[in-house]
């Protein structure tokens, strides 16, 4: 017991402090328990029944949103990251138990729990059409009329918008307090909103790739969570803000790289743009020559005839392997996440065999895949609508005593602060109802401000 002890507390962060049920905005208050559900539960099932959830369905992932051929959209790949998240959850949790009996009983058991709902909530803050609505955004700041403002906003809010990234504003999403409601926003357990942060550090201290994990007006929050749960911080209180990662955060990055890679390739055979033999191959690749020859005998033998279906069973067996691997990869270097140690990404640490096979599949999916007509179409479309959709809202919110720029203005909910007399308070309205968009939504309210379409009455 007293090695276990001594395992969990080596020169960084704890299970004991990290796995916390304490929720954001009720830090001393308990609500009422109807049912027997765990507080990491109530967060699963809090995302999964809200509004925002649940428009993801209606949000492009890689290609346009389905025809007569369904793929993928944020909805079914969240639900599918979920999954994956939950079993390396529970099979680290079922591990790391056996190396450190002192863990069991506890809240560290629900890790799988955990895992999964981060999961869940990975791409909510993403805009609509994807990263190309994230570019729209920032380039509007960057390149085009937005760049006037940089003198009239503030710097740490200045940094925050020319870096719009969809994971700092899933974080925004679930903690900001809109126009009233109640501080901690989805109110969700510390742990819970910890793991979603990929990038543990503000936009002041952000690389030029633009990736960071909280807007300065949450970044009092994520201090606040980091600071009960003991993530360590690596700067100095007067520099911006940088953190390790919460040890979660590895494994919902891991399940989201297994789904993104993987899932893509199946989608982009069904809608042609691979062949059936690259796509089979590339599947393949993850497997010795014993393994492979076992599961075409399996294919035959269960008379799978179905080309679709073929992928399909290669692919789940990829996604299991990965699974498997990943875990294997926590396990090992669980000492080094605990002391806060910059530990690549799980995906990077498995096998050399496994790696490589990984690696040949992202630069297909880079060259063919993501490069394709298909995707550079919705692209193109995305970032145009996108783009007049910024010009427009953020006139009329810098410019509200217009007659044009009160007609915008009284098409957004109340819940946004588009009224309120601070401009930087008005221009994250702005992006808070823009990236809350579904693609449907954003093409209708493009083409009526644009004068493409009339409503029909």
């Amino acid at each position: 017991m007293l090695y276990c002890c001594r395992l969990l507390y080596f020169c960084g962060m704890n299970w004991s402090e990290l796995i916390s049920n304490m929720r954001l905005g009720q830090e001393v208050r308990h609500p009422t328990r109807y049912d027997d559900r765990s507080e990491f539960k109530r967060d699963y099932d809090r995302l999964i029944f809200s509004s925002p959830f649940r428009r993801l369905q209606n949000k492009t992932q890689v290609f346009p949103l389905p025809g007569s051929v369904f793929v993928h959209n944020r909805l079914t790949h969240s639900l599918e990251v979920a999954s994956v998240g939950q079993s390396l959850g529970n099979d680290v949790a079922r591990i790391l138990t056996e190396r450190h009996p002192v863990l069991k009983g506890g809240l560290f058991e629900e890790i799988g729990t955990i895992t999964a709902t981060a999961c869940l909530a990975h791409d909510m803050g993403n805009p609509p059409f994807g990263h190309s609505g994230e570019r729209a955004i920032r380039s509007f700041f960057t390149e085009g009329e937005g760049a006037s403002l940089e003198a009239e906003l503030p710097r740490k809010l200045w940094a925050d918008i020319t870096h719009f990234e969809g994971n700092a504003n899933a974080f925004r999403l679930l903690t900001h307090r809109f126009n009233g409601r109640r501080e901690g926003g989805f109110v969700m357990t510390y742990t819970t909103l910890a793991s979603i942060v990929k990038y543990p550090y503000s936009s002041l201290a952000a690389p030029p790739d633009g990736k960071f994990g909280f807007f300065s007006e949450e970044e009092h929050l994520y201090e606040r969570i980091a600071d009960k749960l003991g993530i360590r911080r690596l700067s100095f209180r007067e520099e911006p803000a940088v953190y390790s990662r919460h040890p979660l955060v590895y494994l919902v990055e891991a399940a989201d790289d297994i789904c993104y890679e993987i899932m893509d390739l199946e989608d982009a055979y069904k809608l042609k743009i691979l062949s059936y033999e690259e796509a089979v191959s590339l599947l393949m690749n993850f497997f010795d020559e014993e393994a492979r020859d076992r599961m075409r005998r399996r294919i035959e033998e269960e008379g799978i005839s179905d080309t679709n279906e073929q992928v399909g069973y290669l692919r789940a067996r990829v996604i299991g392997r990965l699974t498997n691997l990943c875990t294997e990869a926590f396990v090992e270097n669980e000492e080094a996440i605990l002391r806060g140690d910059s530990v690549p990404a799980l995906i990077k640490l498995i096998p050399e065999t496994e790696r490589k096979a990984y690696a040949e599949l992202s630069s297909v999916s880079r060259t063919k895949i993501y490069k394709s007509k298909p995707v550079l179409d919705i692209e193109l479309s995305g970032y145009k609508i996108m783009e007049t959709l910024m010009e427009q809202m953020t006139a009329a919110a810098v410019h509200p005593d217009r007659f044009y720029s009160q007609q915008l203005i009284s098409r957004v909910s109340s819940q946004y602060d588009i009224r309120a007399k601070d401009l930087g308070t008005r221009i994250l309205a702005v992006l808070d109802y823009i990236s809350g968009m579904t693609d449907v939504y954003a093409l209708d309210v493009y083409q009526k401000i644009s004068g493409i379409s009339l409503p029909i009455v």
